[in-house]
C-alpha cells in the first residue's frame, strides 16, 4: 500500500445543493437582520460614539510607525527585502511539497496557538501555504514595530497592541474559505451552520444595542442568586452606591475581628462567590471569619457626579461604620480586589492622615498602587484617548460596561474573542455554560466623575505612589500606612502585572507579605484548596531590583494560597468570639443575599 501524499486531505463531503440553496437564502435573510440590529440605534439617534475615534487612533499610531521607517529609505528597503525573501522561500517550499518532496516549513505556529490545530493546516499544501503566509506577514509586521527607530515606548506599545488586534482579526482561521475545518463543516451541513450562526449574531448585536455582545457562555444556564452568588447572608446596609452583605456564620466560633471585602466595581463582586466549590467567600466563612462584602450599584446618569472620594466615603468608610453597628467591633481587617484594592489603598492613606485606625490589616488581590508598569491597559490611556472617553461619558454620565468588557477581551484576542466568533457565528454552535465567562459578560457601567479621576490620577499621572493624590483636601501618602499588608500578585496577569504589584509593595510604610500566585488576574485568585490548579511563591520584599530577582529567591509552594493567607490573617488577631447572625445587631436585615444591586444589568 502506498503512503498518502503530504498534501492529502480527507474527502470533502458533498453538499445537498437544494439545502445549500435554501440555507444561503436564510443566511442572507439573517445577515439582513444582523445589519438592521446594528443600524437601529443610529436610526433612533441613540448610537454611542467612539468607534470612529478608536479607528482614527489606530491609523494615527500605525502611521507614526510608517513615518519612522520612511525616514530611512535604505532600512525600509531592507525590511521589504526581508519579507520578499521569506515569501520566495515559502513559494519554493510549497512547490517542493506539491511535487511530493519533503520540505521544512518556513514559519510554524507556537505550541500555544490552537488556531491551526486541524491536521489539514499542515497536511494540505494549499492551506499550509495560507497559514505560513499569514505567520510570515504578521511576524514581519510585529518586527517592523519593534525595530522602528525613534518611537517613544507608549507609541510603540500602542502600535504593538493594534498590530496584534489586526493580526488576530485577519487570521485565515476566522474565514470559511480559508479554514479547512470550517469549510468541511459548512459543506457537510450544506450551510446550516452559517444560518444558526448569523441568527445568534443578530441576537447578540440586538442585545448589545447596536454593538456585538460576544456570546462566550450559555447565559440561559445561570442566574444570580440561584446558582451563582448563593452563599447564605443578608443585606444589612444600603446607600446610593453600595449594598453591604453580611454572611451567615458556619462555625461554632469566629475570629473576633470581622472581614470587609472591597470588590472592584468593574464587573461584579460574585467573582468571589461563583459557586460553592469556587467561592472564596464561602470558604472564608468556613474558616471562622465574619465576612462582609460590598456590592456596588450598577451606576447610571444619577451617579454621574460620584467621584473617587464618594466611592471612598459612601463605600469603604460607610461599610466600616455599618460593620461596627452590626457587630459591635470597631476594627476590621480588609480585602481589596483590583480597582477595589486601589480604592482601599487610597482609603488607608486617607485614614492614616486623619488618625483613623479602624482597619488593622489589609489584603490586596491583584491591585496596583504604582502604575509605572501598568501593563497592556496603558495603551488605552494618553491625554487624547482620555479626553475622547470623557467626551463619550459626558453625553450620558457614564461609560457603557461593554467598552470595559471589550477592552479586557482585546488584551487576549486569540483566547477571548476570535475562538467564540468562529465557534458561535461560523460553526453555529452555542457556547458551553461557563460560570466565569458568564460573570465576565455581566458588565457594569462606570460613572463619569469616578472613571475620569481613575484614568487620570492613576494610569495617566500615577499620583498615588508619588504622594501627589489629593482626596477630600487631604494629600495621600502610602508611606503613612503602617498596618500589616498581604499583597497578592498573579504571575500571568495582563491587567495588574505582577511586576507592577511588586513595585507597589514598596510604597507602604509597614510590613508587607508579598505573594505571587500562578495563572492570571482571575484564575490565580479563584484557586480553591479543594481543587487547586496552581501553586504560589512567598518571600519578603527587600531591595531586589526586579520581580525576577524576587522570584529567584522566593519559596515555591504547591496548592492554593488561601490557607496561607488565612494563617496570616489569624496571626494578626487570633482572638475568637461567638458567631454573629446577620440582622441580630443594630442593623436589621434588608433582604437576602445577594441583594438587589448585583442584579442590575448594564
Amino acid at each position: 500500500m502506498s503512503e498518502p501524499r503530504p498534501d492529502a486531505t480527507p474527502d470533502m463531503p458533498v453538499p445537498d445543493f437544494n439545502a445549500l440553496s435554501r440555507n444561503m437564502a436564510l443566511f442572507v435573510e439573517g445577515a439582513g437582520k444582523a445589519t438592521a440590529a446594528y443600524l437601529k440605534p443610529a436610526a433612533d439617534g441613540n448610537k454611542t460614539p467612539g468607534l470612529a475615534d478608536e479607528v482614527a487612533e489606530m491609523v494615527k499610531t500605525l502611521g507614526v510607525v510608517a513615518e519612522r521607517w520612511l525616514i530611512d529609505p535604505k532600512k525600509a528597503v531592507e525590511a521589504q527585502t526581508r519579507l520578499g525573501s521569506q515569501f520566495m522561500e515559502l513559494w519554493a517550499s510549497t512547490l517542493r511539497r506539491m511535487q511530493g518532496e519533503e520540505a521544512e516549513p518556513v514559519a510554524q505556529p507556537t505550541a500555544q496557538d490552537k488556531r491551526f490545530a486541524d491536521p489539514d493546516w499542515s497536511n494540505n499544501a494549499a492551506f499550509d501555504f495560507v497559514k505560513q503566509a499569514y505567520l510570515v506577514t504578521t511576524r514581519w509586521a510585529e518586527a517592523m514595530v519593534q525595530e522602528a527607530d525613534g518611537l517613544d515606548e507608549h507609541t510603540r506599545a500602542k502600535a504593538q497592541f493594534y498590530v496584534r488586534q489586526v493580526s488576530s482579526a485577519l487570521s485565515p482561521s476566522n474565514f470559511v474559505a480559508t479554514n479547512p475545518e470550517l469549510l468541511r463543516e459548512t459543506v457537510r451541513e450544506s450551510g446550516a451552520n452559517l444560518v444558526r450562526g448569523v441568527a445568534m449574531l443578530a441576537e447578540d448585536i440586538e442585545a448589545g444595542r447596536g454593538e456585538l455582545k460576544l456570546r462566550q457562555s450559555d447565559s440561559s444556564r445561570f442566574k444570580v442568586g440561584e446558582n451563582l452568588a448563593v452563599t447564605p447572608g443578608k443585606v444589612v446596609f444600603r446607600n446610593d452606591l453600595i449594598e453591604l452583605i453580611q454572611y451567615a456564620p458556619a462555625t461554632e466560633t469566629v475570629l473576633r475581628r470581622p472581614l470587609l471585602i472591597v470588590p472592584p466595581w468593574i464587573n461584579k463582586y460574585y467573582i468571589l462567590d461563583l459557586n460553592p466549590e469556587k467561592s472564596f467567600i464561602r470558604w472564608a466563612v468556613g474558616q471562622g471569619l465574619t465576612v462582609f462584602c460590598m456590592s456596588w450599584i450598577n451606576p447610571d446618569e444619577r451617579q454621574a457626579a460620584k467621584g473617587f472620594d464618594d466611592y471612598m466615603k459612601e463605600g469603604v468608610l460607610a461599610a466600616l461604620g455599618a460593620i461596627e453597628a452590626a457587630t459591635g467591633e470597631r476594627k476590621a481587617t480588609t480585602i481589596g480586589y483590583c480597582v477595589g484594592g486601589t480604592l482601599l489603598a487610597v482609603t488607608l492613606a486617607y485614614m492614616a492622615a486623619r488618625g483613623d485606625d479602624r482597619i488593622e490589616s489589609a489584603t490586596f488581590f491583584t491591585t496596583q498602587v504604582d502604575f509605572t508598569h501598568a501593563g497592556d491597559l496603558k495603551v488605552f490611556v494618553d491625554e487624547a484617548q482620555v479626553q475622547a472617553v470623557e467626551a463619550i461619558m459626558k453625553t450620558r454620565g457614564y461609560l457603557e460596561g461593554s467598552r470595559m468588557a471589550n477592552a479586557f477581551n482585546m488584551l487576549r484576542p486569540n483566547d477571548l474573542i476570535w475562538p467564540y466568533v468562529v465557534n458561535v457565528y461560523l460553526k453555529g454552535k452555542a457556547p458551553f455554560p461557563f460560570d466565569l465567562l458568564y460573570w465576565n459578560s455581566d458588565a457594569t457601567r462606570m460613572p463619569a466623575a469616578n472613571h475620569s479621576f481613575y484614568l487620570r490620577s492613576c494610569y495617566l499621572e500615577n499620583r498615588l505612589s508619588q504622594g501627589e493624590m489629593v482626596i477630600d483636601n487631604v494629600r495621600l501618602d502610602l508611606g503613612q500606612v503602617t498596618i500589616p499588608v498581604f499583597n497578592l500578585a498573579t504571575r500571568e496577569d495582563h491587567i495588574a502585572p505582577a511586576k507592577s504589584v511588586h513595585l507597589g509593595s514598596r510604597s507602604f510604610g509597614g510590613p508587607v507579605e508579598f505573594v505571587v500566585a500562578g495563572s492570571g488576574h482571575i484564575a490565580g485568585v479563584v484557586n480553591p484548596p479543594t481543587k487547586p490548579k496552581y501553586g504560589f511563591w512567598t518571600g519578603e520584599v527587600g531591595d531586589e531590583s526586579s520581580l525576577e530577582d524576587w522570584l529567584g529567591r522566593a519559596s515555591e509552594h504547591k496548592g492554593s494560597w488561601w490557607p496561607y493567607w488565612f494563617e496570616w490573617v489569624e496571626r494578626q488577631d487570633p482572638e475568637r468570639a461567638a458567631p454573629r447572625e446577620p440582622g441580630d445587631g443594630k442593623l436589621p436585615a434588608l433582604c437576602d443575599a445577594p441583594g438587589t444591586y448585583v442584579r442590575m444589568q448594564a
